[in-house]
């Protein structure tokens, strides 16, 4: 299936799902590395986290946050944020999607791009002439590369917008008037669809057909990922579903890792690279995702301070490993104790399953992946670029 193709299917795949529940939004970065261990040990403060992102963005050349400006701030981008202030005062999810991409107080920084820019300068120039030729010597990063990795915020930026659709069938009185959440859904599919034509556009621009397939079957894998956890959370028996970590990890992949690992191998690719350095490449891109998405599950079971109704993923890392050790029938009947009226009982389950082995097996697989990061990085010169993006595995991995 052609690119064009891909983003015309997008929306329709997220609208005939439904919504995802909010656990499987991406949360802020210094919620995914603000990490205690999980006996309430603390971790990483946000104040590291911004430190490790901020000399990162010295090598580089200049914030990534602001990567996306050229398309935020055009003319058809404003009519739309007009159209957004209609929706102040409803429960619309779309509002906070957009008031994350404004607000940074907590340092919800663009990870991807960022990656993608520090892995090319780590990578340098190869000993084939890159078809594009404007090498900036002194951030020693192709404007090619830059263009790309102002494509994968893009593309990444365009699937949170989207996964704001409201599945309308569902909705309660709590929710709010139906016209408003109708008018927020026009808007999410349209400010999506912006986004994903542009960064359509910009790979055009970069006149290179296996970088286009890259991010085209990243774009086609972020579908069938999404497809895969919707599916699963929107069934009422959601709660018995024999998942296997085998199986997570292939889904996981798919909605959040393939998107870094292949635009750091296409990254590499625009450099002309040869084969084993786009590998390497893209063998960091993906266990550095795992690792950061393990982290994020976790975060429910490590935090100091977790509130009692605080819902969690009961697809996430901890949980399908719990589940896989302790064996299906014990999980079962954990899950019937946790229910009172009918209702699951979210702070006593959290409590059982940080009682197993789930959540110290889940952290032993993140650091797992982030060691197999750091190993693909093994390949590459020692460099500052390549600092930074040890320090950015250390930041996620760190739980004491």
């Amino acid at each position: 299936m052609s690119l064009p193709q891909l983003l015309l299917r997008f929306p329709r795949y997220l609208r005939a799902l439904g919504p995802p529940h909010r656990r499987w939004w991406t949360p802020s970065l210094t919620t995914i590395f603000s990490v205690g261990f999980c006996r309430g040990q603390s971790s990483k403060s946000p104040a590291y986290w911004n430190q490790v992102v901020s000399e990162a963005e010295k090598i580089v050349g200049y914030p990534t946050s602001f990567m996306s400006l050229r398309c935020l701030l055009s003319d058809e981008l404003s009519n739309i944020a007009i159209q957004v202030r209609k929706l102040v005062g409803t429960r619309h999810p779309l509002l906070t999607t957009a008031r994350g991409f404004v607000q940074d107080s907590r340092g919800n920084l663009q990870l991807r791009g960022l990656v993608v820019l520090l892995i090319s300068k780590a990578a340098g120039p190869s000993n084939v002439n890159a078809p594009c030729q404007d090498y900036d010597m002194v951030t020693g990063i192709y404007s090619c590369q830059r263009s790309l990795a102002e494509i994968t915020e893009l593309i990444h930026t365009a699937l949170l917008v989207h996964r704001g659709i409201v599945n309308l069938n569902e909705l309660q009185s709590s929710d709010g008037p139906l016209k408003d959440m109708h008018f927020g859904n026009k808007i999410a599919i349209l400010s999506g669809d912006f986004l994903l034509a542009n960064a359509c556009n910009g790979l055009a621009l970069l006149q290179n057909t296996k970088v286009v397939e890259l991010l085209a079957s990243a774009l086609r894998d972020l579908v069938q990922g999404v497809y895969h956890e919707n599916s699963t959370s929107a069934k009422e028996n959601c709660i018995t579903n024999d998942i296997g970590i085998s199986a997570w990890k292939e889904q996981t992949f798919l909605s959040h890792g393939a998107l870094l690992a292949k635009s750091c191998q296409a990254a590499m690719e625009l450099a002309k690279h040869d084969a084993e350095v786009q590998d390497m490449a893209f063998q960091y891109g993906k266990h550095m995702a795992m690792s950061h998405k393990i982290n994020s599950d976790l975060q429910p079971f490590i935090k100091e301070k977790t509130s009692d109704c605080t819902t969690f993923n009961l697809n996430s890392a901890p949980v399908v490993l719990h589940q896989e050790l302790l064996g299906r029938d014990l999980w079962i009947k954990q899950i019937g104790e946790a229910q009172e009226k009918e209702r699951l009982d979210y702070a006593k389950l959290r409590e059982t399953i940080k009682a197993g082995k789930g959540v110290t097996s889940a952290i032993d697989l993140c650091r797992y992946h982030g060691n197999k990061a750091l190993e693909a990085l093994e390949s590459f010169p020692p460099s500052e670029a390549r600092s930074a993006l040890e320090n950015i595995v250390f930041a996620v991995t760190r739980f004491s």
